[in-house]
């Protein structure tokens, strides 16, 4: 008997622990993450680590800027990992650990961790799912990963990631050190750049529609409000 859990489980349960409406332009962006999450929580090679939790963080908080209501975010997120039967409050502080460690390593500092050259003294559990990561020939490589190691980047050297050739050489030397594809991460991390930059664009063209609206409302107002002035006679 088959008793993993599809994706429509996972959306009907979302559903039900966030009952609020969500906005449009912002729905796909939550179902697109949660049935992400979904595919590689079912998957027997994948296996959980803070640079992928750091990945789903980051990946809701920065396509769910300027989400309005602001105090819905929270109910979001955790209904999302719910729905997939996780704890969004380990996802969150297993985040912050990691960017606490981050904001004190250079950006080459970093990238030798990363690629396995260095190893990082401050934490030993880290170091060690690092190295399994590295030595894990069948290691579920995921978008949400990729964007958790960008992510590692923006935080040391936020300039570092802006330099077109200075990125894509940090994450080859990454890719390389945890054996994984540079292609496939350099793709993964400009469709995801990209997206982003989409993301803000709906929103701009969003907030002018609703700017337009609002003005449309507020003149027709004042129109009703305007006493009509009746004609005189010239009798």
């Amino acid at each position: 008997m088959n008793n993993v859990r599809t994706v429509s489980d996972t959306k009907r349960t979302f559903y039900s622990l966030h009952t609020r409406p969500i906005n449009t332009i912002y729905r796909r962006v939550v179902e697109e993450l949660m049935v992400e999450m979904h595919l590689l929580l079912v998957n027997v090679d994948f296996s959980y680590n803070p640079i992928y939790a750091l990945g789903v963080v980051t990946t809701f908080d920065r396509f769910m800027e300027g989400y309005t209501p602001e105090r819905d975010k929270e109910s979001i997120f955790n209904a999302i990992c719910q729905a997939v039967e996780q704890d969004p409050q380990h996802y969150k502080q297993e985040a912050e650990k990691l960017k606490a460690i981050v904001q004190n390593l250079s950006a080459n500092d970093l990238v030798a961790w990363l690629n396995q050259t260095n190893h990082l003294q401050q934490d030993a559990d880290l170091q060690a799912q690092l190295q399994a990561i590295a030595n894990n020939s069948n290691f579920k490589y995921s978008r949400l990963f990729a964007i958790g190691l960008f992510s590692l980047l923006e935080i040391s050297d936020p300039e570092l990631v802006k330099d077109e050739k200075k990125r894509n050489e940090a994450l080859k030397t990454i890719a390389e050190g945890l054996h994984l594809s540079d292609e496939k991460l350099s793709k993964d991390l400009d469709l995801y750049r990209s997206n982003l930059d989409k993301m803000t664009q709906a929103l701009i063209v969003m907030a002018d529609m609703l700017s337009a609206d609002r003005k449309k409302r507020e003149q027709r107002q004042q129109q009703l409000s305007t006493p009509v002035t009746p004609p005189t006679s010239n009798e």
